[in-house]
């Protein structure tokens, strides 16, 4: 920054990717240093001993001080190289650092036994918290990213959060004379904890001891927490149930009729700012150390200079953001995109499109496609299957050989009494027994899941042999075509004249203006855009250090010096303005063109039929997501499936002898 000349690199190895990323520009190498504080922070705030209230105030604490890290990045770095960097992820990895600090204060406030109230409404808070990751975790999926075992205990922490925030506010509504809302809260807890139970007993089993980022006892420790809720729904429960049978007898209402829990936000991100405020912090970093590099007023006008600059930039650079956000929410708003193939059709007096696979299912298509002829699924259940044939005959046969092994022993030991010195063998094959019985165990339990892939398969398996077939344009075109295949959607609310031509040329004209100013609205975005390059790569360009070298020995001059300097840039920010001012103008044509075209065509029995046959279009694409997504489960089952010990140690004792040995004495 001092030294603009001299291009250092600054190399990172991204957190997620592990791709190395090289930039020279000082703001990559503060982010990056910053994420490592912030990871830091992180691991401080998960190694403490939460049993303990200091280690509570800790962990909370820093929890707190990790996502105002990752916050200030997210705020102020933009157009990051790496993916660990970029605001989508960064927002993500605050959302699961503030869950995690909330679910911290909720554990405190369970410890030190709060108001049930109280503790239900941060409860609600972190399961909502959660439930919204879970959501946005879809965006990652299939992008190599996150771990998939952070999927999962979201999931699961979801509803577990959730079955504590209805158990303590069961105890509310008990403790208020509503003893029927307590006792279908209590139930919801049940429900809950039975999911979150189930979620987590699958997830010890299957994900937890093959994870790279999560601690070893992960599955342990969330399996025993949600049994442990279970339980106490399950018991109060039965309590509730019992007490109301015999003594209340409140009428039961709906889940759907209950009121919402409210939340409580106890956990806000500590800004950077903050932290560094402290004086045991300030202590710690010391005075700077490249000061006598440059005059230091030198250096603190170009400072200040650099942060004016970036200041119009953020400022450009939202502006054009929001005017982004403004043209793309109304034309989502006034249904302009989907909308206008539908009147485009009307013109023509046709449905149209009905012969159109979705993106989204042409996608599925190839890419189920592409794994099944390197892998499909029959050929890898079938190859499971021998593969489990061949382990537990492996495993027998070892048993048969060392049951045959101790009976000739005795045998010879009975035949020649004294003179038959070889120790019985008990001892020595013990440990290799007490394997045989862990590998035939951990088998049956890959039987089972096994079972569960397998149904899951049969359940999706027609669907995705009619995606993989040329059948499926047959589908489309059918749900297209179905009860009106030869109607025309020119059914016009004008009386006899529905037909008539000439309002077909009126709706055609319309259509034709309106995508001629869609097609004017995306030369004003590029030519915002190109404009918006050439401000950014002027102002990198800009140096003014030779100036305020100049000028050091006059004070006061800086904020003119600035005023004059920033003017360069006064033409790009007009320029900018003038493309806001036009797309404004286009958009309200838009406006009035296509609500006088939806005045003229949106109306009558031919819009129902349109819309009847979108409705019948998205059921069957939900059928093939369904299916694409049951898919994806099988085969990531089947994965799993080969880590269980025994298909590990296939072939052990390959090369074991288990033949008596004459050990005869003379």
């Amino acid at each position: 920054m001092r030294f603009p000349e001299i291009r250092v690199n600054f190399p990172w190895n991204d957190a997620f990717t592990n791709k190395l990323t090289t930039q020279t520009a000082i703001a990559y190498e503060k982010a990056s240093v910053l994420f490592q504080i912030a990871a830091t922070h992180s691991a401080i705030a998960s190694s403490q001993n939460r049993s303990d209230p200091e280690g509570l105030k800790l962990a909370f604490y820093y929890f707190r001080t990790c996502a105002g890290m990752l916050t200030y990045i997210n705020e102020n770095f933009l157009h990051a190289p790496s993916t660990d960097l970029s605001r989508e992820v960064i927002k993500f990895l605050v959302g699961v650092i503030m869950a995690q600090a909330t679910e911290v204060f909720l554990e405190k406030c369970i410890d030190e036994k709060k108001a049930p109230a109280l503790v239900a409404k941060i409860a609600s808070q972190s399961a909502s918290m959660y439930t919204s990751l879970s959501e946005e975790v879809k965006d990652f999926m299939g992008k190599g990213i996150f771990d998939r075992n952070w999927i999962t205990l979201i999931q699961i922490k979801s509803k577990h959060f959730g079955s504590i925030a209805q158990y303590y506010r069961g105890q509310v509504d008990s403790k208020a004379g509503t003893y029927g809302d307590a006792l279908v809260r209590f139930t919801l807890a049940e429900s809950l904890a039975k999911e979150a139970n189930r979620s987590a007993a699958s997830f010890t089993a299957l994900f937890a001891h093959v994870s790279p980022t999560l601690p070893a006892d992960a599955g342990a420790s969330i399996s025993e927490r949600t049994k442990v809720q279970l339980q106490l729904s399950t018991d109060r429960k039965t309590e509730a149930q019992r007490d109301n049978d015999l003594i209340y007898n409140a009428v039961l209402p709906s889940a759907d009729a209950l009121p919402a829990i409210e939340k409580a936000v106890v956990a806000t991100p500590i800004s950077i700012q903050e932290v560094y405020r402290a004086p045991d912090v300030q202590n710690v970093i010391g005075a700077d150390i490249f000061v006598k590099l440059i005059p230091l007023s030198v250096h603190e006008s170009a400072s200040v200079y650099s942060e004016e600059k970036a200041k119009l930039v953020r400022k450009e650079v939202e502006n054009a953001e929001s005017a982004e956000v403004e043209v793309r929410s109304a034309l989502e708003a006034m249904g302009v995109q989907a909308g206008l193939a539908r009147f485009k059709a009307m013109a023509e007096g046709s449905l149209g499109g009905e012969e159109e696979i979705p993106l989204d299912v042409r996608r599925w298509r190839e890419d189920i496609s592409v794994m099944e002829d390197r892998e499909g699924i029959d050929m890898l259940l079938q190859q499971m299957s021998r593969l489990k044939e061949a382990v537990k005959a492996e495993l027998d046969g070892i048993s048969r050989d060392l049951d045959i092994e101790s009976r000739e022993c005795e045998t010879m030991r009975v035949k020649y009494d004294h003179l038959w010195t070889q120790e019985p063998s008990a001892s020595f094959t013990k440990p290799i027994r007490q394997d045989l019985k862990s590998h035939l165990g951990a088998l049956d339990a890959a039987a089972a899941s096994d079972q569960q892939v397998s149904t899951l398969w049969e359940s999706v398996k027609s669907d995705i042999r009619l995606l993989l077939s040329p059948d499926v344009e047959d589908v489309f075109r059918a749900s297209a075509q179905r009860d009106a295949p030869s109607e025309s959607l020119l059914d016009l609310d004008i009386g006899a004249e529905a037909h008539d031509e000439t309002e077909r040329a009126r709706i055609r004209q319309y259509t034709t203006e309106i995508e001629e100013r869609l097609g004017r609205l995306k030369k004003i975005a590029y030519e915002r855009g190109e404009v918006l390059k050439e401000l950014k790569d002027k102002i990198q360009a800009d140096d003014v250090s030779h100036l305020l070298l100049l000028n050091r020995r006059n004070p006061g001059t800086e904020q003119s010096l600035f005023a004059a300097e920033l003017e360069k840039f006064r033409t790009y920010q007009q320029r900018l303005g003038i493309t806001v001012h036009n797309q404004q103008a286009v958009l309200q044509e838009i406006q009035g063109l296509w609500r006088n075209l939806r005045d003229l065509a949106g109306r009558g029995p031919g819009a129902k039929k349109w819309d009847e046959r979108e409705r019948r279009k998205k059921d069957t694409v939900r059928r093939f997501s369904n299916a694409r997504d049951g898919y994806m489960e099988v085969r990531d089952g089947l994965t799993y499936v080969y880590s269980f010990p025994p298909f590990k140690y296939l072939k052990f004792g390959s090369g074991r002898d288990c033949s008596s040995t004459n050990n005869l004495l003379s």
